[in-house]
């Protein structure tokens, strides 16, 4: 690319249409001249030949993506990882802003993540390792998405849970159990204190656990929870399948008395998840599957508070996400950022509950309080509740406990002495 050619993809950014342009951040180790690998980055995600041959004609001012910033950081002797084939010369580690015009791909998911996380973006000349690492999407955009159906705020309202994290469970053994003894442990675990009883991201409609018999028989110890306790309880029903199945499997186990559907997300499509929002009478959870194999390379393919603010746009009330401790191999400030993503201003798009999740039980929800600073995130723990000594009712008992020692200012341990359940989770998992 010629010096005339590279400079078509710089622009300053005060001088572009702000609500015209979605706002990249890229981290990239690129070989040669960094202003070239720029360059490439903006032109191959965008319009790559921007004129025809003889005539007198630029699509750059308008359809180019454009680097409004570039800072190399350092150079490297070689890439952070071994690539086939080798580059066998430094490479300049550089962070790269661009502006996208997305009336390029309107506001569609498939054609935007086709741009921003396609063949243009990984596969540009001289740029062997690249990671996203946040877009901001302008109002103009935003306003085109439903995002959430309740938010946060409705969801403390539809369920009744305020001033305290939301208590859900996955229901264990996740696999394997008829829909009879799956749902006398989600009875058991609503009768301790939980108050969201999950299936597993892995458990959807297999041949031994029909979701429509496993549905129907949550839902009437769903409500017969709700008459022993006298406050709303929710089953939250995985209706991850094929595209053309989620509408009727929504309705399905609705039908039937879950009063929560949940989809993992990427196996799914965004694109798909948007569409279910349209349809859906209930909220809509988002589990994490795919992520991780998209994410995990601390430098090269994208940072997970991009995925989590796709899964917000697309209509998700709730977003759980890898969590805090060693098991889910996330850094924490990796997990407050998702967190954040959540909940920080995003226009007319409503925050999404976080829940970060893990090998969590009484035991962890004092530190995991601690690191969030507040109340507003989902607790779910499997065996920290179904694996629990006493059973599911205690180990729910436990977690309620351990908030209401939390919210009293007295530490877990100290308070474990006057619960025999809370102090059987501290001694199992602790």
């Amino acid at each position: 690319m010629h010096a005339d050619d590279i400079a078509g993809f710089f622009a300053e950014l005060p001088r572009l249409a702000a609500d015209a342009h979605l706002l990249l951040d890229y981290r990239i180790e690129c070989t040669g001249d960094p202003r070239a690998a720029a360059a490439h980055l903006a032109s191959e995600q965008s319009t790559a030949q921007w004129r025809r041959v003889a005539v007198d004609e630029d699509y750059r001012p308008r359809f180019a993506a454009k680097v409004v910033d570039l800072e190399v950081e350092t150079v490297l002797p070689r890439t952070s990882y071994p690539l086939e084939p080798a580059v066998d010369e430094p490479v300049s580690v550089c962070r790269v802003r661009i502006a996208h015009p997305w009336a390029n791909f309107g506001p569609r998911l498939p054609n935007m993540l086709s741009a921003v996380l396609g063949e243009g973006a990984y596969f540009a000349p001289g740029i062997p390792v690249v990671k996203l690492l946040d877009i901001e999407f302008p109002n103009s955009f935003l306003e085109q998405f439903d995002g959430p159906k309740y938010g946060i705020a409705g969801l403390r309202a539809l369920w009744q849970i305020h001033d305290r994290p939301f208590f859900f469970g996955v229901i264990k053994p996740n696999i394997g159990l008829d829909p009879e003894p799956f749902a006398e442990l989600g009875l058991a675990a609503w009768r301790g204190g939980l108050d969201i009883a999950k299936d597993d991201e892995m458990l959807a409609d297999p041949d031994w656990s029909p979701i429509a018999e496993r549905s129907r028989r949550l839902g009437a110890a769903r409500r017969q929870a709700e008459r022993e306790t006298g406050v709303p309880k929710v089953y939250l029903a995985n209706i991850t399948d094929e595209v053309d199945r989620l509408v009727e499997l929504h309705d399905t186990v609705v039908s039937n008395g879950a009063n929560a559907v949940m989809v993992n997300a990427l196996p799914v499509g965004l694109s798909a998840v948007r569409m279910l929002r349209k349809q859906a009478r209930v909220p809509l959870i988002a589990h994490f599957p795919v992520i991780a194999a998209m994410s995990r390379l601390p430098h090269f393919g994208v940072h997970t508070r991009v995925l989590t603010k796709l899964q917000r746009l697309a209509g998700f009330d709730v977003v759980i996400m890898p969590g805090f401790g060693p098991r889910m191999m996330t850094a924490e400030d990796e997990v407050l950022a998702c967190i954040a993503a959540c909940t920080e201003p995003m226009g007319p798009i409503r925050p999404a509950l976080p829940v970060p999740g893990g090998s969590d039980s009484a035991a962890t929800l004092e530190r995991v309080h601690g690191r969030i600073g507040g109340p507003d995130f989902g607790f779910v723990p499997g065996r920290g509740v179904f694996g629990h000594p006493q059973g599911p009712t205690g180990g729910a008992a436990s977690l309620r406990q351990a908030w209401q020692a939390i919210a009293d200012g007295v530490p877990v341990k100290e308070r474990a002495s006057r619960h025999t359940e809370l102090a059987a989770a501290l001694d199992t998992f602790g």
